[in-house]
């Protein structure tokens, strides 16, 4: 139900699914990012999406009788009827186990694209996120909020084709002042101190900031904009203090730092702000250290750490900053648009259409939505609820296990965050490291993302074989009619190629494009972007790139202690010469290196979100393997790609835990499917870096190079998928014998050198030979039937008609039962 007041949607009025097309979205004043929103029930008994319709009865019983969210009747039909369906149909693949068809008279799944726009799914979605769930404000603190929001949505825009005359840190000092106190408003402290908790309305927090808040606001607004103000000669005038600050400099500052710590906190947690305080420490103490150790320096007194940070363009205000108010913000502008115009049920809609006569359609489908919607949300976590509100009924109705879809769910959400044209935040900050454009980085990241997506659906269609997946019959409008209606969507994300191609920065693309999108929204009247919407979008923007400002502002401390105490190239000698230690010969040097670099990532990647990741492992890793000979791209896109699989690697991986809250499915071995779908991914950045034909898969080279190491990178990932599947496509299942062999293919395969592709073809084709002189592929007609989950039938699994407490609490239940 749409609150046309702005005041928010609570709970009980979640729709089940919109009963008229309305011009006016349901505002969610979250402070999370603008993301796909999720589901109001099991939307195989959804309308369809285009345009989305309700049963009379649907939108009147979303309470239950005794005052606790009920499912709809509607989804409890839907579940019994799924049920009903999976007996019905045949379990079996054919003899080639490449076909299979529903039984005669199942009836066919409505699928409802549109329950990705319902804000259910976007609270759900909000619990996963790297960042915390943000509180719902209401009334004229929602006003206030959207406006200094838009605000300093114009200024961004502004900047890009009017830059402000006094530079970029004028810029940034401004946008800073503008989002900052916007953070301590609409992210609770967490803490309190009269054992009251503060209300909460689902997984995102209601209630209005506290006093406190309201007074960290006014001091965040003050110190952030100190630089700017008329007092000690302006802006100028603090610039020549640099070095020399005064007292109040001194001061000012150090209540910023403490600021941006606390807002790193409310946004992301304890570990990067605890980070951030072993660096401030080791800048002060660093000093005392014997001056035998590598890592010893001369010590910073507290004024010097303090200008490092306040007034000097290394700190608060160094490149992270510099990229997150200039380019992620509008990228978020972007997604936020494109999500009210309709894109995101687009994209969905499309690749439930695309698909919907083939055994391994359900798995084709999640993983087709999770690129798609990539380019809307570009967050593992949110792309992983939002594809699952669509597809997992349709994957149950197939017979996939919750643990199971829940891991191609979470590996196609990931792939959001690695996949042009909009990719992870941290891409951005690559593009500004190595002052090279966007469209090259784009260009770093095709090949991989090819293979990336490829070892996704070869499991899929390995899973479709070896656990006997049935086709079910979808009513959906055919893909073609779909295109012809809705396929105005893609223009915007074509002109931002082209408009790179031709020479035009990142910002103005995306902003081209984003007016683009906002034009088109009006060729579909239920999500035409009238002003009130355009500003929402706006608005949205800004909330959603506030925790991103709150790390990249941190990370400046990070940055500025490597730049001033030299920690970044001591800590990389010290790796080096720890590989050294193990192996002379330079290639192996080398690979030791990247392997430590890899197993580093990982686990800073379990801890702090990916772009501070990134930014770390950049100065401290990466100037590692640049001292080994390493190209900047492939050093760059391989700190890159490891940081952003944390959202795949236990025990933390939020994309699994999102996609195991969707399907009901176990936590853990949700984590290690998504583990075995992702597997090339780990693969795939070592060979970059490894030898020298690596860069062709960042299409560095002449075209025989990227040719070589993209087919010889496409086995590798093929024999990668044999023998973690066990089962060979074309021939059938596996055993070990020939499951080690191709485990030991693509090691040699992803070793992009002539002789050892050379002998990993061989060992592949041998494992190949194999399978089919093997006495198991004549029993291959009867695949495994996938155990069926109790928890299929359990009302739980209607995500959209209550909040996730209830969804968790219920899922617990079945689970004690």
């Amino acid at each position: 139900m749409s609150d046309e007041s702005g005041t928010g949607t609570t709970r009980d009025e979640v729709p089940s699914a919109p009963a008229e097309p309305s011009s006016t979205p349901t505002r969610e004043s979250t402070g999370t990012t603008a993301k796909p929103s999720p589901p109001a029930r099991d939307s195989t008994a959804a309308a369809p999406a285009t345009p989305p319709t309700a049963d009379a009865d649907e939108t009147d019983d979303a309470e239950g009788t005794d005052g606790t969210d009920a499912p709809p009747r509607a989804a409890r039909a839907a579940d019994a009827d799924a049920d009903k369906t999976d007996g019905d149909k045949t379990d079996g693949a054919d003899a080639d186990g490449s076909t299979a068809s529903p039984a005669a008279g199942a009836e066919a799944a409505v699928v409802d694209a549109s329950v990705i726009e319902h804000a259910s799914v976007r609270e759900l979605a909000a619990q996963f996120e790297e960042e915390k769930p943000g509180r719902r404000v209401r009334g004229p603190i929602d006003v206030g909020v959207t406006a200094v929001a838009a605000l300093a949505a114009v200024l961004v825009l502004w900047q890009v084709f009017r830059p402000l005359a006094q530079g970029s840190q004028y810029y940034l000092v401004i946008f800073l002042g503008l989002v900052l106190p916007l953070v301590f408003i609409l992210y609770p402290s967490g803490i309190s101190f009269r054992r009251r908790r503060e209300p909460q309305d689902g997984p995102v927090l209601g209630g209005g900031p506290t006093a406190g808040d309201w007074v960290l606001a006014v001091v965040a607004l003050a110190t952030s904009l100190y630089p700017v103000l008329p007092f000690g000669g302006g802006y100028d005038g603090f610039l020549d203090r640099q070095g020399l600050l005064d007292p109040l400099d001194v001061i000012m500052g150090a209540a910023l730092l403490l600021l941006v710590i606390e807002a790193c906190r409310r946004t992301t947690g304890w570990v990067l702000p605890v980070v951030c305080a072993l660096f401030l420490g080791y800048d002060y103490y660093g000093g005392f250290l014997p001056q035998t150790w590598e890592i010893a320096h001369a010590g910073l007194d507290f004024d010097q750490i303090v200008d490092a940070l306040y007034n000097s363009p290394s700190g608060f205000y160094g490149t992270p900053l510099d990229v997150a108010a200039s380019y992620i913000v509008l990228f978020t502008i972007y997604g936020a648009v494109l999500d009210l115009s309709g894109a995101g049920a687009f994209f969905v809609e499309l690749s439930v259409a695309a698909f919907r006569r083939s055994r391994s359609a359900a798995g084709r489908t999640a993983v087709a939505s999770g690129f798609l919607l990539g380019t809307v949300s570009g967050s593992g976590a949110a792309t992983t609820v939002s594809i699952g509100a669509v597809t997992w009924p349709i994957l149950r109705r197939a017979g996939y296990p919750a643990e199971r879809a829940g891991g191609m769910l979470a590996a196609a959400g990931v792939g959001a965050i690695l996949s042009p044209p909009t990719l992870g935040a941290a891409a951005f900050i690559i593009a500004e490291y190595l002052d090279v454009s966007y469209l090259k980085v784009l260009a770093w990241a095709t090949v991989p993302t090819v293979l990336y997506y490829l070892g996704i659906l070869l499991s899929v269609e390995i899973d479709a074989r070896r656990f006997g997946a049935r086709a079910v019959q979808l009513k959906v409008p055919g893909a073609w009619s779909l295109l012809a209606r809705f396929g105005y969507h893609f223009l915007s994300l074509f002109v931002i190629i082209i408009l790179l191609a031709l020479g035009r920065s990142a910002t103005q693309a995306v902003v081209w494009a984003t007016l683009l999108a906002a034009v088109l929204s009006f060729l579909d009247r239920r999500h035409r972007l009238t002003p009130r919407r355009l500003v929402e979008a706006l608005a949205a923007g800004i909330r959603g790139v506030l925790p991103v400002v709150a790390v990249c502002t941190a990370a400046g401390v990070i940055t500025a202690s490597t730049t001033k105490t030299g920690l970044g190239p001591q800590l990389s000698s010290l790796m080096v010469d720890w590989a050294q230690a193990l192996a002379t010969n330079h290639t192996a040097v080398v690979a030791l290196t990247a392997v430590f670099a890899a197993i580093a990532m990982t686990l800073l990647g379990l801890a702090v979100p990916v772009t501070a990741s990134f930014i770390i492992g950049w100065v401290i890793l990466g100037q590692a393997l640049l001292n080994l000979g390493i190209p900047e791209p492939a050093t760059a896109m391989f700190i890159f790609y490891f940081a952003v699989l944390s959202e795949a690697t236990p025990p933390t991986a939020l994309a699994s835990v999102a996609a195991a809250a969707v399907t009901g499915g176990r936590v853990f071995p949700t984590m290690w499917q998504t583990l075995r779908y992702a597997l090339p991914a780990y693969l795939v950045p070592i060979a970059f870096v490894v030898t020298p034909a690596g860069q062709g898969l960042l299409g560095i080279g002449g075209w025989d190079s990227v040719a070589f190491a993209l087919t010889a990178s496409a086995a590798g990932v093929l024999a990668l998928s044999v023998a973690a599947g066990g089962w060979f496509i074309g021939l059938g299942p596996a055993s070990l014998v020939p499951r080690v062999l191709s485990g030991l293919a693509a090691l040699a395969l992803l070793w992009l050198d002539l002789w050892t592709v050379t002998a990993g073809a061989l060992l592949l084709t041998l494992a190949g030979l194999l399978v089919f002189l093997s006495p198991r592929r004549s029993s291959r007609a009867h695949p495994q039937s996938p155990a069926r989950n109790d928890s299929d039938a359990d009302p739980a699994h209607d995500l959209g008609d209550r909040s996730a407490d209830d969804h968790r609490n219920a899922t617990a239940r079945t689970a004690h039962d």
